[in-house]
């Protein structure tokens, strides 16, 4: 298990990462075959996780939670915590697959659209000529049989793949990491919509609004049908929790 520094954010943990410090995290373990989940933590994660308390001791037991949104970034800073750097799913496969290939180090993704992956499969191996793209896969939208996850895990194994992508997107991924983490002698990365993001599916928010934390507003504008319960209710109710959770802690190192 990873020993790391973690700092609460509401309800769940979230540790002072850097891209450098997870690549060589997952390299480290790939290499090894060791299993392991990674979540990439944002404030809809921290908000099922805190509506949920099963959900939030999965999440909580990854080997590695890194801080996807900013508003998690900003949270630790006013933690105290220093050198927070933000490590961003999509950019964060796009670094792992970049070690990948220079290692050698099958990778896998699991999640998304047949579409998708094709048009995903097509841009990595255009950017990684000589990345080794194990397995791709994309289930269906049911729950699966016994016998189909059986042969998923089968197939997962089969393909050699040591880094395997899942985005499934939160909580569906995260859950599946964990109950695999067990199955596989891979490293798994619940990395939500990067699939589509690097794949050319779905519009990336422009970069100023990604610093700025205003990447959930892009993301509502395109997908509003889909995304304005969980940014219209969530962020809200995160706002409220961690400004008490704030209070809470700033009265308790005045009171000491």
């Amino acid at each position: 298990m990873h020993n790391k520094q973690r700092s609460v954010i509401v309800s769940l943990n979230v540790e002072r990462s850097n891209y450098d410090e997870a690549v060589s995290f997952v390299i480290a373990r790939a290499i090894q075959e060791n299993s392991a989940y990674i979540c990439v933590a944002n404030t809809h994660m921290v908000m099922e996780a805190h509506d949920n308390p099963t959900f939030r001791d999965i999440v909580n037991s990854a080997d590695l939670i890194v801080p996807d949104g900013m508003p998690l970034v900003w949270g630790l800073k006013l933690l105290n915590v220093p050198d927070v750097e933000r490590v961003y799913g999509p950019a964060l496969t796009i670094r792992l697959c970049e070690e990948a290939e220079r290692q050698t180090i099958p990778v896998g993704f699991f999640g998304g659209e047949v579409e998708t992956l094709a048009k995903l499969k097509d841009k990595l191996l255009r950017r990684f000529p000589r990345i080794r793209i194990a397995y791709m896969f994309s289930p269906p939208f049911r729950e699966l049989s016994r016998q189909e996850d059986d042969q998923i895990v089968a197939e997962i194994k089969s393909s050699g793949t040591r880094i395997l992508f899942v985005g499934l997107g939160c909580p569906k991924q995260e859950q599946w990491m964990a109950t695999h983490c067990r199955k596989l002698n891979t490293v798994m990365l619940g990395v939500g919509a990067a699939f589509d993001f690097l794949a050319g599916t779905k519009p990336q928010a422009p970069r100023w609004m990604q610093v700025t934390g205003l990447e959930w507003a892009f993301r509502l504008t395109t997908e509003p049908k889909r995304l304005w319960r969980r940014y219209l209710l969530n962020n809200p109710r995160f706002l409220y929790l961690f400004a008490k959770q704030l209070l809470v802690e700033k009265l308790r190192w005045y009171l000491h």
